[in-house]
Protein backbone atom coordinates (compact mmCIF):
# COMPACT_ATOMS: atom_id res chain seq x y z
CA UNK A 1 0.00 0.00 0.00
CA UNK A 2 1.59 3.37 -0.86
CA UNK A 3 1.34 6.58 1.26
CA UNK A 4 -1.38 7.91 -0.72
CA UNK A 5 -3.61 4.94 -0.65
CA UNK A 6 -3.03 4.61 3.14
CA UNK A 7 -3.96 8.38 3.64
CA UNK A 8 -6.91 7.99 2.04
CA UNK A 9 -7.35 4.63 3.83
CA UNK A 10 -6.88 6.27 7.25
CA UNK A 11 -9.26 8.96 6.56
CA UNK A 12 -12.23 6.86 4.87
CA UNK A 13 -11.74 4.49 7.91
CA UNK A 14 -11.77 7.00 10.67
CA UNK A 15 -15.38 8.23 9.72
CA UNK A 16 -16.86 4.20 10.12
CA UNK A 17 -17.53 5.12 14.37
CA UNK A 18 -19.23 8.31 13.53
CA UNK A 19 -21.46 6.20 10.93
CA UNK A 20 -22.08 3.64 13.65
CA UNK A 21 -22.97 6.47 16.20
CA UNK A 22 -25.09 9.03 13.99
CA UNK A 23 -28.42 7.88 13.09
CA UNK A 24 -29.33 6.89 16.36
CA UNK A 25 -28.34 9.94 17.43
CA UNK A 26 -30.39 11.83 15.40
CA UNK A 27 -33.51 9.56 16.17
CA UNK A 28 -32.84 10.48 19.74
CA UNK A 29 -32.79 14.28 19.07
CA UNK A 30 -35.86 14.13 16.61
CA UNK A 31 -37.78 13.22 19.57
CA UNK A 32 -36.38 15.44 21.99
CA UNK A 33 -36.97 18.18 18.92
CA UNK A 34 -40.34 16.94 18.32
CA UNK A 35 -41.41 16.86 22.49
CA UNK A 36 -39.88 20.83 22.29
CA UNK A 37 -41.72 22.01 18.90
CA UNK A 38 -45.15 20.19 20.98
CA UNK A 39 -44.02 22.62 24.22
CA UNK A 40 -42.65 25.58 22.55
CA UNK A 41 -43.21 27.21 19.50
CA UNK A 42 -39.49 26.17 18.50
CA UNK A 43 -39.44 23.93 15.46
CA UNK A 44 -37.99 20.22 16.22
CA UNK A 45 -34.90 20.56 13.94
CA UNK A 46 -33.64 23.36 16.45
CA UNK A 47 -32.49 20.28 18.66
CA UNK A 48 -30.20 18.95 16.56
CA UNK A 49 -28.91 22.15 15.12
CA UNK A 50 -27.92 23.37 18.66
CA UNK A 51 -26.08 20.18 19.37
CA UNK A 52 -24.20 20.06 16.05
CA UNK A 53 -23.73 24.23 16.53
CA UNK A 54 -22.27 23.32 20.34
CA UNK A 55 -20.04 20.57 18.60
CA UNK A 56 -18.34 22.61 16.28
CA UNK A 57 -17.19 25.05 19.44
CA UNK A 58 -15.27 21.90 20.42
CA UNK A 59 -12.82 22.52 17.40
CA UNK A 60 -12.24 26.27 17.74
CA UNK A 61 -8.68 26.98 19.70
CA UNK A 62 -9.69 29.08 22.52
CA UNK A 63 -12.66 26.04 23.81
CA UNK A 64 -10.29 23.74 22.93
CA UNK A 65 -7.52 25.37 25.58
CA UNK A 66 -10.06 26.26 28.22
CA UNK A 67 -12.48 23.47 28.45
CA UNK A 68 -11.33 20.15 26.50
CA UNK A 69 -7.42 20.32 27.41
CA UNK A 70 -8.96 19.99 31.61
CA UNK A 71 -11.44 17.41 30.45
CA UNK A 72 -8.76 15.28 29.33
CA UNK A 73 -6.81 16.33 32.13
CA UNK A 74 -4.30 18.37 30.07
CA UNK A 75 -2.50 21.38 32.07
CA UNK A 76 -0.12 23.89 30.62
CA UNK A 77 3.74 22.59 30.95
CA UNK A 78 5.73 23.89 34.03
CA UNK A 79 8.81 25.75 33.18
CA UNK A 80 11.49 23.17 33.46
CA UNK A 81 9.37 21.39 31.56
CA UNK A 82 8.54 23.74 28.72
CA UNK A 83 12.53 24.41 28.53
CA UNK A 84 13.03 20.89 27.23
CA UNK A 85 9.78 21.21 25.97
CA UNK A 86 10.01 24.19 23.27
CA UNK A 87 13.04 23.39 21.10
CA UNK A 88 11.77 20.08 20.48
CA UNK A 89 8.55 21.15 19.99
CA UNK A 90 10.10 23.85 17.01
CA UNK A 91 11.71 21.10 16.12
CA UNK A 92 9.16 19.39 15.63
CA UNK A 93 6.52 22.64 13.88
CA UNK A 94 9.50 23.13 11.85
CA UNK A 95 10.16 19.55 10.41
CA UNK A 96 5.96 19.51 9.28
CA UNK A 97 6.25 23.12 7.87
CA UNK A 98 3.96 24.65 10.60
CA UNK A 99 3.53 27.44 12.97
CA UNK A 100 5.28 26.74 16.57
CA UNK A 101 1.57 27.87 17.55
CA UNK A 102 -0.43 25.75 15.01
CA UNK A 103 -1.15 23.15 17.58
CA UNK A 104 -1.14 23.55 21.39
CA UNK A 105 0.49 21.32 23.56
CA UNK A 106 -0.19 20.11 27.08
CA UNK A 107 1.15 17.98 29.82
CA UNK A 108 -1.04 14.89 31.46
CA UNK A 109 0.11 13.85 34.76
CA UNK A 110 0.20 10.38 34.39
CA UNK A 111 2.25 6.81 34.87
CA UNK A 112 1.14 6.12 31.35
CA UNK A 113 4.05 6.29 28.80
CA UNK A 114 2.04 7.91 26.45
CA UNK A 115 1.05 10.95 24.24
CA UNK A 116 -2.29 11.48 22.12
CA UNK A 117 -3.77 14.08 19.90
CA UNK A 118 -7.26 15.60 20.80
CA UNK A 119 -9.79 17.61 18.97
CA UNK A 120 -8.26 19.78 16.15
CA UNK A 121 -5.60 21.62 18.14
CA UNK A 122 -4.12 19.56 21.25
CA UNK A 123 -1.10 17.57 21.40
CA UNK A 124 -0.81 15.99 25.16
CA UNK A 125 2.51 13.91 26.34
CA UNK A 126 2.31 12.62 29.80
CA UNK A 127 4.99 13.18 32.61
CA UNK A 128 5.57 9.70 32.48
CA UNK A 129 7.17 10.03 28.83
CA UNK A 130 8.63 12.94 30.03
CA UNK A 131 10.59 11.07 32.32
CA UNK A 132 11.42 7.92 30.67
CA UNK A 133 11.58 9.44 26.59
CA UNK A 134 15.27 11.24 25.80
CA UNK A 135 15.14 14.51 23.56
CA UNK A 136 14.98 12.46 20.18
CA UNK A 137 12.61 10.14 20.92
CA UNK A 138 9.88 12.35 22.84
CA UNK A 139 10.46 14.51 19.48
CA UNK A 140 9.32 10.94 17.27
CA UNK A 141 6.55 10.45 19.78
CA UNK A 142 5.12 14.57 19.12
CA UNK A 143 5.80 13.90 15.31
CA UNK A 144 3.52 11.50 15.22
CA UNK A 145 0.41 13.11 17.09
CA UNK A 146 1.28 16.32 15.21
CA UNK A 147 0.71 13.10 12.00
CA UNK A 148 -2.57 12.35 13.78
CA UNK A 149 -3.81 16.00 13.19
CA UNK A 150 -2.45 16.24 9.75
CA UNK A 151 -4.32 13.65 9.37
CA UNK A 152 -7.30 14.40 10.67
CA UNK A 153 -7.88 11.47 12.77
CA UNK A 154 -8.90 13.21 16.24
CA UNK A 155 -11.84 15.09 13.56
CA UNK A 156 -14.79 12.00 13.54
CA UNK A 157 -13.09 10.59 16.76
CA UNK A 158 -14.25 14.04 18.26
CA UNK A 159 -17.50 14.21 16.91
CA UNK A 160 -18.60 11.27 17.34
CA UNK A 161 -17.78 10.98 21.07
CA UNK A 162 -19.85 14.35 21.02
CA UNK A 163 -22.69 12.57 19.40
CA UNK A 164 -22.35 9.49 21.46
CA UNK A 165 -23.46 12.05 24.87
CA UNK A 166 -27.11 11.94 24.46
CA UNK A 167 -27.06 8.29 23.43
CA UNK A 168 -24.84 7.64 27.01
CA UNK A 169 -27.20 10.12 29.15
CA UNK A 170 -30.36 8.42 27.86
CA UNK A 171 -29.02 4.76 28.35
CA UNK A 172 -28.43 6.23 31.95
CA UNK A 173 -31.39 7.43 32.86
CA UNK A 174 -33.19 4.46 31.65
CA UNK A 175 -30.90 2.29 34.45
CA UNK A 176 -32.15 4.82 36.77
CA UNK A 177 -35.52 4.57 35.42
CA UNK A 178 -34.94 0.79 35.72
CA UNK A 179 -33.80 0.90 39.70
CA UNK A 180 -36.60 3.43 40.53
CA UNK A 181 -39.49 1.00 38.97
CA UNK A 182 -38.21 -2.03 40.56
CA UNK A 183 -37.43 -0.09 43.93
CA UNK A 184 -41.25 1.12 44.06
CA UNK A 185 -42.48 -2.19 43.11
CA UNK A 186 -40.83 -3.92 45.90
CA UNK A 187 -41.69 -0.87 48.29
CA UNK A 188 -45.15 -0.18 47.78
CA UNK A 189 -46.87 -2.68 45.50
CA UNK A 190 -45.67 -6.27 46.66
CA UNK A 191 -49.39 -6.92 47.86
CA UNK A 192 -50.79 -6.63 44.64
CA UNK A 193 -49.62 -9.73 42.04
CA UNK A 194 -50.77 -7.14 38.88
CA UNK A 195 -49.09 -4.14 39.65
CA UNK A 196 -46.07 -6.26 40.69
CA UNK A 197 -46.15 -7.67 37.05
CA UNK A 198 -46.45 -4.20 36.06
CA UNK A 199 -43.23 -2.87 38.06
CA UNK A 200 -41.23 -5.46 36.66
CA UNK A 201 -42.29 -5.07 33.24
CA UNK A 202 -41.60 -1.54 33.05
CA UNK A 203 -38.45 -2.18 34.85
CA UNK A 204 -37.75 -4.30 31.90
CA UNK A 205 -38.19 -1.87 29.15
CA UNK A 206 -35.86 0.48 31.04
CA UNK A 207 -33.36 -1.93 31.00
CA UNK A 208 -33.57 -2.90 27.59
CA UNK A 209 -33.76 0.27 26.48
CA UNK A 210 -30.70 1.00 28.63
CA UNK A 211 -28.95 -2.28 27.18
CA UNK A 212 -29.67 -1.02 23.16
CA UNK A 213 -28.17 2.62 24.33
CA UNK A 214 -25.32 1.33 25.45
CA UNK A 215 -24.38 -1.37 22.96
CA UNK A 216 -24.54 1.63 20.50
CA UNK A 217 -21.48 3.65 22.32
CA UNK A 218 -19.84 0.14 22.61
CA UNK A 219 -20.14 -0.74 19.14
CA UNK A 220 -19.00 2.65 18.27
CA UNK A 221 -16.06 3.15 20.63
CA UNK A 222 -15.19 -0.68 18.92
CA UNK A 223 -15.46 0.58 15.49
CA UNK A 224 -13.02 3.39 16.07
CA UNK A 225 -10.44 0.93 18.20
CA UNK A 226 -10.43 -1.18 15.20
CA UNK A 227 -9.92 1.51 12.75
CA UNK A 228 -7.72 3.45 14.82
CA UNK A 229 -5.35 0.95 13.95
CA UNK A 230 -4.52 2.17 10.43
CA UNK A 231 -4.44 5.78 11.55
CA UNK A 232 -1.75 5.22 13.31
CA UNK A 233 0.12 3.30 11.21
CA UNK A 234 -0.47 6.80 9.09
CA UNK A 235 0.48 8.61 11.69
CA UNK A 236 3.49 7.14 11.66
CA UNK A 237 4.11 7.20 8.00
CA UNK A 238 3.83 10.86 8.63
CA UNK A 239 6.31 10.96 11.51
CA UNK A 240 8.74 8.94 9.09
CA UNK A 241 7.99 11.77 6.47
CA UNK A 242 9.26 14.91 8.73
CA UNK A 243 12.44 12.74 9.36
CA UNK A 244 11.19 11.13 13.06
CA UNK A 245 11.23 7.60 11.79
CA UNK A 246 14.25 6.60 14.06
CA UNK A 247 12.93 8.43 17.00
CA UNK A 248 10.14 6.85 16.80
CA UNK A 249 11.29 3.75 16.84
CA UNK A 250 13.46 4.11 19.56
CA UNK A 251 10.25 5.65 21.69
CA UNK A 252 8.42 2.51 20.78
CA UNK A 253 10.93 0.35 22.09
CA UNK A 254 11.40 1.90 25.04
CA UNK A 255 7.58 1.19 25.51
CA UNK A 256 8.53 -2.78 25.20
CA UNK A 257 11.09 -2.64 27.16
CA UNK A 258 8.81 -0.76 29.87
CA UNK A 259 6.31 -3.83 28.89
CA UNK A 260 3.92 -1.93 27.56
CA UNK A 261 2.00 -1.87 23.68
CA UNK A 262 1.91 -5.92 23.75
CA UNK A 263 0.09 -7.76 20.83
CA UNK A 264 -3.76 -7.96 22.14
CA UNK A 265 -5.22 -11.46 22.80
CA UNK A 266 -8.75 -12.60 21.90
CA UNK A 267 -11.64 -10.99 20.59
CA UNK A 268 -12.62 -9.09 23.41
CA UNK A 269 -9.00 -7.15 23.71
CA UNK A 270 -8.68 -6.32 19.85
CA UNK A 271 -11.80 -4.42 20.36
CA UNK A 272 -10.78 -2.94 23.13
CA UNK A 273 -6.91 -1.95 21.74
CA UNK A 274 -7.27 1.15 20.32
CA UNK A 275 -3.23 0.61 19.06
CA UNK A 276 -1.26 -1.85 17.27
CA UNK A 277 1.60 -3.90 18.95
CA UNK A 278 4.36 -1.70 19.24
CA UNK A 279 6.54 -4.72 17.82
CA UNK A 280 4.16 -4.28 14.95
CA UNK A 281 4.62 -0.71 14.45
CA UNK A 282 8.48 -0.53 14.81
CA UNK A 283 8.43 -3.55 11.82
CA UNK A 284 6.80 -1.62 9.65
CA UNK A 285 8.63 1.81 10.11
CA UNK A 286 11.93 0.12 9.84
CA UNK A 287 10.19 -1.74 6.43
CA UNK A 288 9.65 1.98 4.61
CA UNK A 289 12.96 2.89 6.32
CA UNK A 290 14.83 0.82 4.37
CA UNK A 291 13.02 0.74 1.75
CA UNK A 292 12.22 4.94 1.00
CA UNK A 293 10.56 4.33 -2.17
CA UNK A 294 7.43 3.30 -0.37
CA UNK A 295 7.29 6.27 1.48
CA UNK A 296 5.10 8.37 -1.29
CA UNK A 297 3.90 12.23 -0.63
CA UNK A 298 0.84 12.75 1.38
Amino acid sequence: MNGENSRWGAGVAGVAPLVVVAPFWFALTWLAGRLLAALTPLPWWSVPLAWLAAGLTLFWRPVQIAALAPVVGGRAPTTDEWSRLAPIWAAVSSRANLRDDRFVLRVVDSNDLNAFACGGHLVLVTTFALDHLDDEQLAGVLAHEVGHHLGLHTVALTAMHWLSLPITQVSRTAFVLQNVATAATDAFVAHSSALTALGRVCAGIARCIAWALLSIVYAADATANLVAHRSEFDADRRAIQMGFGTPLAGALRKVVALGHGGRAVGWRARLQASHPAARTRIARIEAVLRHPSNLQPG
